[in-house]
């Protein structure tokens, strides 16, 4: 007896076990098919319905001809045969929107058909226990299930539809009939193995649009990103220049004044503390900001060769840069409008900037053209626009990642001005910026400023 309970035991253990894992295959099944939801359809390349009209017209030819191989084979009555043959092709039908429910109805459909010629059918061979009509309906039905719904459960309607099969010829049986279950399973599972093949192709196909969409937006960002690095170096140069200047003058100041007071040198030695520190923090932020090997910095579109250490450039090198641009082979004019004066460094630096991205688009998208670069400095701020003529050439395809006008916006927006970038009637090209600047007060009779300076930007365009 000490021998007995603990196997005793562990055999109920064994069913309880077996119980439960019946449990969850019976739980898995009813999720699976007992569900109103699928996916829809595939688009068709040619017409949107046509589909849903195959199916139709495939379901009234599968009425008409169960009904007749119903009525005319086993004798049913023509109401009954006719029941039996709507079932099947609204089960078709059906599937088109809801495949699940439609699979149960045609297995109904034929199941019942199957019974009512095995009471019925008269001594002479017959298909059984799938009719022609009734096994084409079915195929439909597993096709757009495979179509719509996980893998998983088109291969379990797929084995339950076997399984039913199965039952049907292999232990029901009927006398003097022509077998029609291996043929049908057969035909299911090439009918499941297309659809699901067509549906893991669509999945795919759609998968890789996203990740396509996903790739160049996070392009975009990167180099949104890239870009706004490459402003904020330049000016950390701008604005570490400002504070060491500041730091000297507050250490220098003391010793120009005789006997300064003890709050002056207090006050002059908190500014050099405070410019000394802003220099500190900002040496760290470079040191993120600059690439790992600032020392081999590409040089710079548009002939630009400073050292990475060199001063940022201003206006006053614009000439330079236009040197080189017509060294290029690019045939530049410069104009400049209205009374100079001195502008913020930031300007400065952001209007040469545009001026040789914009000269260097012209370089590789209009090959054979000629630019124009006018400044025009007016008592707000500083307008800059670069136009080019229509190319003579077609340009190579392009392999850059799309910095130009990007970073144009970036400079613009940084300081609170506009930029458009559209194309000409004559088939040129023309980039306009205007970059404002505290304006002094203005004397009464000051000129209307110009009515262009700010471009309507519905007819802004990116192409370069």
């Amino acid at each position: 007896m000490s021998k007995v309970g603990p196997v005793t035991r562990w055999g109920k253990r064994q069913v309880a076990r077996s119980r439960a894992r019946a449990g969850r295959v019976l739980r898995v099944l009813h999720d699976d098919l007992w569900t109103w939801q699928a996916d829809p359809l595939p688009p068709s390349v040619w017409l949107r319905w046509f589909p849903h009209g195959v199916v139709c017209l495939a379901a009234l030819g599968v009425l008409l001809g169960n009904t007749a191989q119903l009525n005319d084979h086993s004798k049913l009555q023509p109401e009954f045969a006719f029941l039996i043959a709507l079932g099947s092709a609204a089960a078709m039908v059906l599937a088109l929107w809801r495949p699940v429910p439609a699979w149960w109805l045609s297995t109904a459909a034929a199941v019942v058909g199957a019974f009512a010629v095995l009471m019925n059918a008269e001594d002479y061979k017959f298909t059984w226990p799938w009719t022609a009509a009734g096994l084409i309906a079915h195929m439909f039905v597993m096709l757009l299930l495979a179509l719509r719904v996980r893998t998983r459960v088109a291969v379990e309607a797929l084995a339950l539809s076997a399984l039913i099969t199965y039952i049907l010829e292999g232990l029901i049986g009927a006398q003097n009939y022509q077998p029609s279950g291996w043929l049908a399973v057969a035909l299911f599972v090439v009918v499941v193995l297309l659809g699901s093949a067509l549906r893991g192709r669509r999945e795919a196909r759609t998968q890789l649009a996203e990740q396509t969409t996903l790739t160049a937006e996070e392009r975009a960002r990167r180099t949104l990103l890239e870009e706004r690095g490459r402003i904020a170096r330049e000016l950390h140069d701008v604005v570490a220049h400002h504070m060491s200047v500041i730091s000297i003058q507050a250490q220098v100041a003391p010793l120009l004044v005789e006997n300064p007071p003890d709050e002056l040198k207090e006050n002059l030695a908190g500014i050099r503390q405070n410019a000394l520190e802003a220099l500190t923090e900002l040496r760290r932020v470079l040191g993120v900001l600059r690439s790992e090997h600032p020392d081999a910095l590409d040089a710079t579109e548009g002939g630009d060769t400073a050292a990475p250490h060199a001063p940022q450039p201003t206006l006053d090198r614009l000439d330079a840069l236009v040197e080189n641009i017509r060294a290029a082979g690019l045939s530049v004019t410069t104009d400049t409008s209205g009374t100079r004066r001195p502008l913020p460094p930031g300007v400065e630096l952001s209007a040469y900037r545009i001026v040789q991205e914009a000269l260097s688009n012209v370089l590789r998208h209009a090959p054979g053209a000629s630019a124009e670069v006018h400044l025009v400095h007016l008592p707000i701020g500083l307008r800059v626009v670069v136009s080019n003529t229509r190319p003579l050439r077609t340009p190579a395809p392009s392999q850059g990642a799309g910095h130009g006008l990007l970073g144009m916006r970036e400079r613009v927006a940084m300081l609170d001005g506009t930029l458009t970038a559209q194309s000409l009637p004559d088939g040129g090209y023309q980039v306009a910026a205007f970059l404002p600047v505290d304006a002094p007060d203005l004397p009464t009779d000051a000129p209307d400023l110009p009515t262009d300076l700010f471009p309507d930007p519905s007819t802004e365009d990116d192409t370069p």
